[in-house]
């Protein structure tokens, strides 16, 4: 089943017919059969590539994008579409760990900044490790750890200075140097590194050491919005007052109401955004407008008594 319809493949299958050949009287199927489906599948890969395109670039669930086959003419249970998304999750992932295309990529550039971090998703769970170009952005390896011991990362930082240094058959000239690796200041990749990449520069993140220097700031930011938390209160009693009411006016103070809660709800990201000081700016706007609204309503009033009292 491929977009432009049903096709009915028909291949002939081949054995060797050299007695001195390894491959001596195996089956082999065309090699063209590859480009049409994967082995084992019914669906072709331009089925493949659409679902992969629906699902991560126009961010469709699983019923959306079976609608949108179905709707193509493709006859497809939507159990088969999430069958096809592993499938184009793992075509990705070989693709992007091709070494052939690693290396070319990497080349144009003349050298790898390596990014290394881990992440752990809960307490007591295993740790990926994620070793990165930063110039490329082209991940170099990952794998999960129990530990984050000098001795557990130190291995991985050797197998991707190996995989660019190249393979003894390869010219030393084609060795794809490291220029530098940018961490967090965690002890133990700073003595992995230090033990696996001797003489490479070895700096902290940007946005590690901006946190770190900001936590002061930090501190008293997140006073200043506790603070300000405890002066903005009572929008539940004004939401519940205007139930039932659909007149201009009680649409205006419900649209203020969301307001409120969406400032107090909206956290920033520091060192780079400041959650008290937005805080702060959005309930300035918010009393602000108020202001403006209260304004327009006194000389909406006067202006109609005027008129009322003239000759």
């Amino acid at each position: 089943m491929r977009l432009d319809g049903v096709w009915r493949l028909t291949l002939r299958i081949r054995r060797c017919r050299n007695r001195a050949c390894a491959l001596y009287h195996r089956p082999y199927v065309p090699e063209e059969a590859g480009a049409w489906a994967l082995p084992q599948a019914e669906f072709g890969l331009d089925v493949i590539a659409l679902v992969g395109h629906l699902r991560y670039r126009d961010q469709r669930s699983v019923p959306q994008i079976h609608r949108a086959l179905r709707e193509r003419g493709v006859r497809i249970a939507e159990r088969s579409v999430t069958v096809l998304l592993h499938r184009y999750e793992e075509l990705l992932a070989l693709w992007l760990g091709d070494a052939t295309r690693l290396r070319e990529r990497l080349a144009e550039r003349g050298g790898v900044i390596l990014a290394i971090d881990g992440l752990q998703p809960d307490v007591g769970h295993e740790v990926l490790w994620v070793l990165r170009d930063v110039r490329s952005g082209e991940v170099l390896l990952a794998r999960s750890l129990l530990s984050a011991t000098e001795g557990d990362l130190a291995p991985l930082l050797a197998e991707v200075r190996d995989a660019l240094a190249g393979t003894e058959q390869q010219c030393s000239e084609d060795a794809i140097p490291i220029l530098g690796v940018i961490s967090d200041g965690q002890h133990s990749i700073r003595k992995a590194v230090a033990r696996a990449l001797p003489g490479v520069p070895h700096q902290l993140c940007q946005f590690h050491y901006l946190r770190e220097a900001a936590r002061p700031i930090f501190e008293a930011d997140r006073h200043a919005k506790k603070e300000l938390k405890k002066r903005v209160r009572g929008v539940r009693p004004i939401e519940r007052e205007l139930e039932g009411r659909t007149d201009a006016e009680a649409e205006a103070l419900r649209s203020y109401c969301l307001a409120i809660r969406s400032a107090l709800t909206d956290d920033g990201r520091p060192p780079l955004a400041a959650s008290g000081l937005k805080l702060k700016g959005r309930l300035e706007a918010v009393a602000t407008s108020l202001e403006r609204a209260e304004r327009a309503a006194r000389a909406n009033e006067h202006g109609g008594r005027g008129r009322k009292g003239g000759p």
